[in-house]
């Protein structure tokens, strides 16, 4: 059985969602790196600096769980792109802000916006896919990073050339927008006609929409935790790989830097050909393999401390982690027994708590016990995603 190619319509599309996952990428890391800058201007100390960077999380989790209403109202895409709008201007809105309750509320609204825009391209995203007939979501994934690195140089640029804060974020702005709106116009048109779950009940063969049940609930629970699996092992590369290499096994700045630099291109190689794996392998046996490549590579590490040494267990985790995130939007979005949108919006929704609560749990261990073993949370999520691994469809290829 060949598979089919898809058409000039679908394939422009795939462009379309491209855009937009670039974009999403590129929009926060745009004013991550001038968050000191900020901090100074607005005098804040280590205390309300906190508080208020914690608003753009807070903001996401208290909206996120609308998500999956605004779709099923106007239809992925357009959600998409009015979404990474809004996200652009509220980012905007907190580079220009006078004080810090309005930065805190500029980040807020920033995080709401984010929280919807993330569910409905990957909801596009994964109604590209099906026209394709085999997966692509990674692809997707691996663009976001490319757009995260995108951003931080053009801050790291605006930075050097000392454009102030709300010049260069009104660039991009609207440079972004313009971006969005093309992709907008290059993706699938209409309302998403059938959802991952009808689409499940179809493919089960009993021609009928299944009802929710507490089998469900335990396969969107797992999927939950595979999801956060990946949400912690991304974050302890990101909040603490630097600070971990440099006072705890006394690496230079410089090499220090390289433990996140290491985690996150390892997971962009690994979502570059994780779709690829994905057919030839099945969906189960890579969340079991990633799994299993960050439990052991971060364990090794943790068990034999060496800078080189780390620097590979964070490259590991990376690539461990590269799949589990789009891996579990993708099944949440295939559950039989809820409407259009609610099983991504879930994930997505509970994910953003991993994010939040990671950072501190990590910190509480690390205050009383050391750094390193907080950094055990890495193979513990990795084993996590292994024993949920049987929430995932195997998706073997169908045989030519």
């Amino acid at each position: 059985m060949t598979i089919p190619h898809p058409t000039p319509t679908i394939r422009r599309a795939r462009v379309g969602v491209a855009l937009l996952f670039l974009t999403n990428g590129a929009l926060l890391a745009n004013i991550l790196p001038r968050y000191p800058e900020i901090k100074a201007s607005l005098g804040l100390d280590a205390t309300f600096y906190g508080l208020s960077i914690a608003a753009f999380p807070a903001g996401a989790i208290f909206v996120g769980l609308s998500a999956a209403v605004f779709i099923r109202r106007f239809g992925s895409a357009r959600v998409a792109m009015i979404g990474s709008i809004l996200t652009a201007l509220a980012l905007l809105f907190a580079g220009l802000a006078p004080t810090a309750i309005v930065f805190a509320l500029g980040l807020f609204l920033a995080g709401a916006a984010d929280a919807i825009t993330d569910v409905a391209q990957n909801a596009h995203s994964l109604r590209v896919q099906r026209a394709y007939d085999r997966s692509i979501i990674n692809s997707f994934h691996a663009i976001w990073s490319i757009g995260a690195v995108l951003g931080g140089s053009m801050a790291a640029v605006a930075i050097a050339l000392r454009v102030p804060v709300g010049a260069h974020l009104a660039v991009s702005t609207v440079v972004f927008g313009v971006v969005v709106v093309l992709a907008y116009r290059m993706c699938l048109p209409g309302p998403d006609a059938e959802s991952g779950a009808d689409a499940g009940a179809t493919a089960s063969g009993d021609g009928a929409r299944t009802g929710f049940s507490p089998r469900l609930a335990v396969t969107l629970v797992a999927l939950i935790l595979i999801a956060t699996a990946g949400a912690v092992i991304e974050d302890a590369g990101m909040s603490w790989a630097t600070l971990y290499l440099s006072d705890s096994l006394g690496a230079a700045a410089a090499l220090a830097a390289t433990g996140y630099i290491a985690l996150v291109g390892a997971q962009f190689v690994g979502r570059i050909f994780g779709d690829r794996l994905i057919d030839r392998f099945g969906a189960r046996a890579m969340v079991i393999s990633g799994g299993l490549f960050a439990a052991a590579g971060m364990g090794l590490a943790l068990a034999f401390p060496t800078v080189p040494g780390t620097i590979l267990g964070f490259a590991l985790a990376g690539l461990g982690s590269a799949t589990l995130i789009p891996t579990a939007f993708q099944e949440a979005d295939d559950m039989p027994g809820l409407k259009h949108g609610s099983g991504i919006t879930i994930v997505a929704w509970m994910l953003r708590f991993g994010f939040l609560l990671a950072p501190p749990v990590v910190g509480v261990i690390a205050d009383n016990v050391g750094l390193r073993a907080g950094l055990v949370i890495v193979p513990i999520a990795g084993l996590v995603a292994v024993v949920c691994a049987g929430a995932v469809k195997r998706r073997m290829p169908t045989a030519d």
